[in-house]
């Protein structure tokens, strides 16, 4: 080798410390993984959205979760768990997706590899969702081919830098080998040739290797397209439920909800409303994303033990007499304080007409609720038809059930705990029997009975608030659904308890405000709530996690007067 070839290769030499190949690679997966979930995404819009890649890998890692870590997610999260989840798959993929660029740049075979082992598990997961077809996997399947092609161009179009660099670690099989040792002849011949951007000495109008400009225009260009890819996908996917239901024209109720008193309220600002609005209303669930159904699609199979079993579809369930209700409904994992808990006007068809209507076997002590992403409650066969008026809802506050919270069909059982009651997206109800079947929460630890706890809550004055001596007011909500509130108690300090006011409520199966008017005197107090309900049974003051069957204990705030 002659001197000056010597020298150039000296100059070309990156400098000690990490080689410019391996944040190219870097680049590189995070570019092609992010080009496979945007295009899954646009693909899954076609064949359904809980087939898109990053929502099937989810789901599973829903129900793969043990009960713990769920709860957690819960508690730190509150609503925006699933989001916490999704955030927390894309960094992990994001690392594994950098590891295979470097791997590919390296090892073109290897780094394919990688990539068909991230479409085996996407295909595996989509393909055992609950809802799954045929054409589940395909929104796997073209994403993986797309960040293997995208992998393979960008490794050739590495630039000539890098190439030289892998050469100097002793790689000779960088990418386009031969034509970066061939770059560095031409330096020796003819740098400032225009048809030559092998050497470092070719560079483009910003003083960059083209084959840099290149590489980064293809990389940043597929991230960028991901980006609007993602939500792009899942807008159309959503876009056609969203028309369908606007154009929902919901029928009169043959039975309306009974007006409400004119007391309902006890006129506190800072108390929740005795209508939550539907944007404000709790949504806990084990779907990822929310489930799209259109009303011509849904169908309602009730089975199992039954005499006689009965598919309907949306506009038969619409076409047979309607009850509106005001009912609360509460989650099981709400703290003693929280607020996963509302009330809402549900418009629906009594499931007690429909199982009388199926003929259940005397010995079917449990109803099966699942939604269309698989989901399942068990819900006493008792409880659905003891007059208790618990629905099939199609609307809520007026209006058809908004997606979030279960279109076309979810269902509403006054007194009874969400997680074995209240499924959304409802498709099917099966009789069956607690000792043959159990639902999804109970099979991780969670009570197959679950009646909502009887529970006050301050909503105002806020904890930690600084207040000023002299009359405040102390206010908030209380429940115990199916049973009613009849008293409520404040007390400060260890003081004795304190009758509340109560609002008036248009049956037992709501909410119920109350207020209690407090002298407040100079310095740190504890405020303490506590409800009783109809039954005569007072709120226990034995503290409780929600784990198996709902949280216990009195909500208590600290507040300082001056």
């Amino acid at each position: 080798m002659s001197g000056i070839d010597m020298e150039t290769q000296k100059t070309d030499r990156p400098a000690p410390g990490r080689p410019p190949k391996q944040w190219y690679g870097e680049l590189a997966g995070v570019a092609a993984t992010a080009l496979a979930l945007g295009l899954g995404e646009l693909v899954a819009a076609a064949t359904g959205g809980p087939s898109a890649p990053l929502v099937a890998v989810g789901g599973v890692a829903v129900d793969a979760a043990p009960t713990p870590v769920k709860e957690f997610a819960v508690a730190v999260f509150y609503t925006y768990d699933k989001l916490a989840l999704q955030a927390g798959i894309v960094l992990v993929l994001a690392v594994f997706a950098a590891f295979i660029g470097v791997v590919a740049m390296r090892r073109l075979w290897f780094g394919l590899a990688g990539v068909a082992v991230f479409g085996t598990i996407g295909v595996l997961a989509s393909a055992t969702r609950p809802s799954a077809t045929w054409a589940y996997p395909l929104p796997t399947v073209a994403g993986a081919l797309a960040a293997a092609g995208l992998l393979v161009l960008l490794r050739r179009t590495l630039p000539r830098r890098a190439a030289v660099s892998a050469q100097d670690l002793g790689d000779d099989t960088g990418p386009d080998a031969d034509v970066a040792a061939q770059g560095t002849h031409t330096l020796v011949q003819g740098a400032g040739s225009p048809s030559s951007d092998a050497g470092v000495s070719v560079l483009d109008g910003a003083g960059r290797p083209p084959g840099r400009r290149r590489f980064l225009a293809l990389a940043i260009g597929a991230i960028g397209a991901a980006a609007v890819a993602v939500p792009g996908g899942r807008g159309l996917w959503a876009q056609r439920v969203a028309a369908a239901r606007a154009a929902v024209v919901l029928p009169s109720p043959s039975i309306p909800a009974a007006p409400l008193p004119a007391k309902v309220s006890v006129g506190v600002p800072g108390v929740e409303p005795f209508v939550t609005r539907a944007s404000d209303f709790y949504r806990i669930d084990t779907a990822l994303t929310v489930p799209q159904t259109e009303p011509k699609d849904w169908r309602l199979r009730i089975h199992g033990r039954v005499k006689r079993p009965l598919t309907l579809t949306y506009e038969q369930l619409l076409a047979r007499p309607m009850v509106e209700r005001y009912i609360t409904l509460a989650c099981v994992s709400n703290e003693v304080g929280g607020r996963l808990v509302g009330n809402a006007r549900w418009l629906g068809v009594p499931i007690k007409d429909l199982l009388d209507e199926v003929e259940p076997d005397d010995r079917a002590d449990q109803v099966v609720s699942r939604s269309v992403d698989g989901y399942t409650a068990g819900t006493p066969t008792a409880a659905l038809r003891d007059g208790r008026g618990a629905l099939l809802a199609v609307g809520m506050n007026g209006e058809p059930l908004p997606v979030d919270h279960g279109f076309p069909v979810r269902m509403v059982v006054p007194g009874l705990y969400g997680y074995v009651s209240a499924t959304k997206w409802l498709t099917e109800l099966e009789l069956s029997r607690f000792s043959d079947f159990s639902a999804y929460w109970v099979r991780r630890d969670y009570a197959a009975l679950a009646p909502v706890k009887t529970q006050a809550r301050i909503d105002t004055p806020a904890s930690g608030k600084h207040l000023t001596q002299g009359l405040v007011m102390v206010a908030g909500v209380a429940w115990a659904p199916h049973r009613g509130v009849s008293a409520v108690e404040v007390r400060v300090d260890d003081g004795p308890w304190q009758q509340a006011q109560l609002a008036a409520v248009p049956s037992v199966d709501t909410w119920r405000q109350w207020r209690w008017p407090w002298q407040a005197t100079p310095g740190e107090h504890r405020l303490q709530v506590r409800a009783t309900d109809n039954t005569g049974q007072v709120q226990t003051g034995q503290v409780h996690r929600p784990l198996p069957d709902g949280a216990t204990g009195r909500h208590t705030i600290r507040v300082t007067v001056a």
